[in-house]
């Protein structure tokens, strides 16, 4: 009696299994016939986004719904399939469809834990469920998920769907795959990772919303070790490695960091033209855009547009706290700062912070994503003022103030401020037109504006050269006398009619001097003269041969000083026919694109100087400019830039009334550089800020990179120049004269 009181319940149990099985296997008939094609994974077609790189093939922006880059398995490392494997499925190559044996251990962890914590999800029904099917927790989903992955393990290999896996996870971020995850997360391709951070991104799969590291790093960082850990259990890595790696867990970079090379306004640019070239629908076709940049000199550019701005602003002082916000007199919580700083972003290196005490001595500050952090000493310095206990209200510093944190060259955190100020560097061949860096502005993320491109600004004193190679032209030279004396101009046309008296920088006047010296101190009263000699009807036709727009420079004696408006880029490619032997050459970004197969779709062909692209301007009246140009950096206005230790770079300041803008142009003969420094609504830069002092610094840090291993250069004197004894009495050759300079050989003058 008693064994047929045991053995009824499980005659039950028996007898509601078959059921069950019947009822499965009912449904496996039912749904088996339904499911979708594997059309979709084995002719895989994933959207893949526009991807901008540099030259040198360097990823520098992404653009499409989905951030994708797709590899082939053998171009995964071996550390990244492993990490996979580690955290999601490490009897992958063992088992088949579904995993029983991992089924089992799930259903035991769940019991013995109360709740449904472990899962049991194969990768092959992860690829399933990505590629066909929703994320909803119901029975027919599960059963669809476990038939499809039958269907695709019966179809397709254990490496084919690994790969597929591989490319197809969402992982966080709109990254989709590793490959993209990578550059997301890291700013690197997948191969540049080190163990650590592959663990971190093989972690991302069960959620990547929970264990995102920029979103939640503390949990995504337990996570990886998890990842770490598993990959020791299964001899993935030795010891020596895992201690490595989770002492080194790697840096995530910052939202507004993903790409190694900072290149916003290029992508942009190409971001542009591409949708204007084939449509929206790029987004979504895998095309490649290789672009003129080099990664060393973008990133050069970019650090030296920074380090001048950041400069300049120091120089004018420290302007008080960003914001304020209310902060309790009770204890807080980073969660509670972490929400306060919520409408701060991180920028350009410049990091949002919250004070929560401050004096004179000491400044404790939560920093947005870092932490708290305590300032004292130097890294209070700039901020001294607004620390002081009479400073000034606006400038007060105080707990509730919102400032900005960063990092010194020496790793120290000290107060500083988000610039008002703006600056661009556009830098090219001056032979073929490539840009080889482009800077539009401070930050991206804060204005798109690209004032490189769209910037037209009044260049000032660096627009003189063109005045003095139109009078090359009219058989001026360098060694021509000319009076730099104070006058007065009476023009309708200037002043609003009324008498127009300019004045020299600093108001100094060294009385006749040659045109070479004129030029290298930037005279304005030399400038002036020469351009009502040769006549500004004749300077204004002249200068639309290097690009200029006649409708912005007007024909009046204030063209002599750059009163007209010209953007960066036009001056680089104006001064690149002094640089090149006097050929105009066509500024280009774009060098070619590839489509999603490889093929070249598109290839730019330059003009080059001296093959196909047109001299505007003879090679004797380039050579003498270019010496003329290389006297500014000897003994005038940039003598600062021969820390370059170079003799052969030439350019020229400039500056405009009231110091509005800064200007530096300058070049090596390979290579031309623009650094252009001013507010965007125009005013003064302040007592000083001459082209000299605010841009030629930005010029000389980009070219101290992008110069290097370039050789020095050396030029013979061209056909139809001479350099003759000057007599410096009456700026003609005279064989007793006691200076050397260069003149047509078919003038006196």
């Amino acid at each position: 009696m008693l064994f047929k009181r045991l053995l009824m319940p499980f005659g039950v149990l028996m007898a509601l299994g078959l059921i069950g099985a019947g009822l499965v296997a009912l449904a496996m008939a039912l749904i088996y016939p339904s499911l979708p094609s594997l059309e979709a994974m084995t002719d895989y077609r994933p959207k893949v986004p526009l991807r901008v790189f540099t030259a040198d093939n360097q990823l520098i922006g992404e653009f499409g719904e989905e951030k994708r880059i797709v590899l082939k398995l053998h171009a995964v490392p071996l550390r990244m399939r492993q990490a996979i494997l580690a955290a999601e499925d490490d009897r992958f190559y063992q088992h088949g469809a579904v995993d029983y044996q991992g089924i089992l251990r799930a259903l035991f962890a769940d019991i013995f834990s109360g709740s449904a914590k472990e899962g049991a999800s194969t990768i092959t029904m992860q690829v399933a469920r990505n590629f066909f099917l929703s994320n909803e927790r119901t029975i027919t989903r599960k059963v669809s998920e476990i038939l499809l992955a039958y269907k695709i393990e019966s179809n397709l290999s254990k490496d084919q769907i690994l790969e597929l896996y591989i490319n197809q996870i969402y992982l966080g971020q709109r990254a989709y795959g590793f490959g993209a995850a990578a550059y997301v997360y890291y700013g690197k391709a997948l191969d540049q990772l080190s163990v650590s951070e592959m663990a971190m991104l093989a972690g991302l799969p069960k959620a990547p919303s929970r264990y995102n590291p920029m979103i939640n790093p503390k949990r995504a960082a337990l996570r990886q070790q998890y990842v770490l850990r598993r990959m020791r259990e299964l001899n993935y890595i030795n010891v020596a490695e895992y201690s490595y790696a989770m002492e080194h867990p790697g840096h995530v970079a910052d939202s507004h960091s993903t790409y190694s090379v900072k290149a916003d306004y290029v992508a942009e640019m190409v971001r542009q033209y591409m949708v204007k070239a084939y449509g929206e629908r790029v987004y979504g076709l895998g095309y490649k855009v290789i672009t003129t940049l080099y990664k060393a000199n973008q990133n050069a550019a970019f650090e030296a547009v920074r380090r001048g701005v950041m400069a300049y602003d120091h120089r004018h002082g420290y302007r008080g706290p960003e914001d304020s916000v209310e902060l309790p007199d009770h204890a807080i919580t980073d969660a509670d700062l972490e929400d306060a700083l919520s409408d701060y972003d991180v920028s350009n290196g410049l990091y949002p912070a919250v004070v929560v005490d401050a004096s004179v001595q000491e400044v404790r500050a939560y920093v947005k994503s870092l932490g708290m952090m305590v300032l004292r000493g130097n890294q209070l310095s700039f901020a001294h003022a607004g620390l002081v206990a009479n400073a000034k209200q606006n400038i007060k510093i105080q707990r509730g103030s919102i400032i900005r944190l960063e990092q010194d060259e020496a790793g120290l955190w000290t107060i500083s401020q988000y610039p008002k100020v703006e600056s661009a560097l556009v830098s090219l061949d001056s032979h073929t037109g490539a840009i080889r860096a482009l800077v539009g502005g401070f930050d991206f993320d804060n204005s798109k504006y690209n004032h490189a491109l769209q910037a037209y600004r009044q260049p000032g004193s660096s627009f003189k050269p063109f005045i003095y190679s139109a009078a090359l032209e009219k058989g001026y030279m360098p060694a021509t006398l000319m009076d730099d004396l104070p006058l007065t101009i009476n023009d309708p046309n200037i002043n609003g009619g009324q008498p127009w008296q300019p004045h020299n920088y600093e108001n100094e006047y060294l009385g006749p001097m040659p045109l070479r010296l004129a030029l290298a101190k930037s005279k304005n009263m030399v400038a002036i003269r020469l351009l009502r000699a040769i006549t500004p009807a004749y300077a204004h036709q002249y200068i639309t041969r290097f690009g200029f727009e006649a409708d912005r420079h007007p024909p009046y004696l204030s063209m002599a000083l750059g009163s007209g408006l010209a953007t960066p880029m036009q001056m680089a490619s104006a001064y690149a026919v002094f640089a090149n032997g006097g050929f105009r050459i066509k500024p280009f970004y774009i060098d070619h694109i590839v489509d999603a197969k490889g093929k070249i779709i598109s290839q730019t062909i330059p003009h080059i100087a001296g093959e196909g692209a047109e001299q505007v301007i003879d090679e004797r009246n380039a050579f003498i400019m270019r010496s003329m140009l290389k006297e500014v950096i000897l003994q005038g206005t940039a003598v600062k830039a021969q820390v370059l230790g170079r003799s052969d770079l030439a350019g020229k300041t400039g500056t405009t009334n009231d110091l509005v803008d800064a200007w530096f142009t300058g070049f090596q003969p390979s290579l031309v550089a623009v650094a252009w420094v001013g507010f965007d609504k125009p005013s003064t830069l302040g007592s000083g800020e001459t082209g000299a002092h605010a841009a030629l610094p930005i010029w000389i840090d980009y070219m101290n990179v992008a110069l290097r291993g370039v050789p020095e250069s050396t030029e013979s004197i061209p056909t139809g120049v001479a350099y003759v004894p000057i007599n410096p009495a009456t700026g003609k050759p005279d064989k007793a004269g006691s200076v050397m300079d260069y003149v047509y050989t078919d003038t006196t003058q």
